[in-house]
């Protein structure tokens, strides 16, 4: 197809008229789709169902150790379910403290130990004439309101196809000392879908910050999400990375099983450094007698171990894998040539990222759901929501069935094309 910004006026409001009749031919088949959010589809919940007859009134109840999970104890998780989550994250098992249901909680909560009360024994967050976060852009928008809520300074780095400009990180964490922190997602990252290369998480391993409580916030979320078996991301261990540059305590990796199992109801971790799994155990205490280990026990029944999960998530890919192809068929099919827009293809991960033309993505987004298709808000993916080129569009396949990703796919692209002739129309 030629590209749009080649088209002469007159080709462009004839395009305009055709594309405002489709438009109106969308808007009346009634679409009623939520894309916006990573939601797992109802098919997906219905591979767990399994796992609410691993255990009933007549199961044993005791780890391995004999520990009853019933009662008090296991402050940092029942040893089967740290060895299970372990071994998810590639990490040991006493590196690892098992939480509830959700690691975003986590990630609040070790901000907010942060804001409070410090970092093994540094001064308190709050206590600082200015703190700043790193945020790589685009981003995952719920890591950007904790840091938001706490009223730390957002700093955008650029996101590349290998990870974050590193450049730019070195720059700021080794000269400023008020950068505290970073949000990385490594693997299929939210929402590009990239995972970081090796010499991206050899230079975060070998940074020298300021700060000495500056800590990575490596939220590897979709560490076993992968679509495809043949063709999948593999990234470095950050922790043995930090270990061997002799920056053990700089990185918080946290994971959970929320889109493996059932996301209200999975097991979250955190795993790092020995020195801070004490200083985060000290607060613990406070904070809780312990979560859920009966959650923890029927996991473990349920998964057994790695080979479990990695099982598990073969049937995940297939249910999920038809509708990333889908929306990729789709763009390539109704936008490849046209120059108005980009993507990735990703290999995992929950979501498809698209960049569209400068100005024209609230635009896109707004006419998408006054036909029935309910996106990700435009900015999102950037601090305080302000995307700087208003281009960035997160796409979210992972509900609707595969036909109804198709038909918001179309949708999707008619609202680009409208939306970017107008955008070319009004520099003539």
């Amino acid at each position: 197809m030629k590209p749009l910004k080649e088209m002469t006026k007159e080709e462009l409001l004839a395009m305009k008229e055709t594309l405002s009749a489709e438009y109106k031919e969308a808007q009346a088949k009634g679409l009623k789709l939520d894309m916006s959010r990573g939601k797992p589809g109802i098919s997906q919940l219905d591979l767990s169902l399994p796992m609410l007859d691993a255990i009933n009134s007549s199961s044993d109840m005791r780890t391995v150790l004999g520990n009853d999970t019933r009662n008090y104890g296991d402050l940092d998780g029942i040893g089967e379910c740290r060895y299970l989550m372990a071994d998810m994250m590639s990490v040991k098992k006493d590196n690892v403290v098992v939480c509830g249901n959700s690691s975003l909680n986590i990630m609040y909560d070790t901000i907010s130990r942060s804001m409070t009360h410090g970092v093994n024994g540094s001064t308190p967050w709050c206590k600082l004439d200015k703190v700043k976060f790193l945020c790589p852009v685009p981003g995952y928008d719920r890591h950007f309101k904790i840091t938001e809520y706490f009223g730390i300074e957002m700093i955008n780095i650029p996101l590349y196809e290998d990870g974050p400009d590193m450049d730019m990180v070195e720059k700021y964490v080794n000269s400023d000392e008020a950068v505290k922190g970073i949000w990385c997602v490594p693997k299929y990252s939210n929402p590009t879908g990239i995972s970081y290369s090796d010499e991206v998480v050899r230079r975060f391993a070998n940074l020298k910050p300021a700060a000495e409580d500056f800590r990575i916030f490596w939220d590897n979320a979709y560490c076993i999400h992968h679509l495809y078996e043949d063709t999948q991301d593999e990234i470095l261990n950050i922790l043995e990375e930090c270990e061997k540059a002799g920056n053990p305590n700089m990185v918080y990796i946290f994971a959970s099983t929320s889109k493996i199992s059932f996301p209200g109801s999975g097991v979250s971790a955190i795993a790092t450094s020995l020195e801070n799994i004490e200083f985060i155990k000290s607060q613990m205490t406070v904070q809780t007698i312990g979560h859920d280990k009966i959650n923890q026990l029927r996991h473990v029944k349920f998964f057994k171990n790695l080979e479990g999960l990695q099982a598990h998530m073969k049937k995940h890919a297939d249910l999920m894998r038809p509708k990333f192809e889908a929306v990729l068929e789709v763009l390539e099919e109704e936008l490849e040539g046209l120059e108005i827009g980009s993507w990735i293809k990703p290999r995992g991960g929950y979501f498809i990222s698209f960049n569209a033309m400068e100005g024209c993505a609230k635009a896109i987004v707004a006419k998408c759901k006054e036909a029935g298709v309910v996106m990700t808000g435009a900015g999102a993916t950037y601090p305080y929501g302000k995307d700087p080129q208003d281009s960035n569009i997160r796409i979210a396949p992972s509900f609707p069935t595969p036909e109804e990703m198709r038909d918001a796919a179309k949708l999707f692209t008619l609202c680009v094309k409208m939306v970017s002739v107008d955008k070319i129309l009004e520099t003539m």
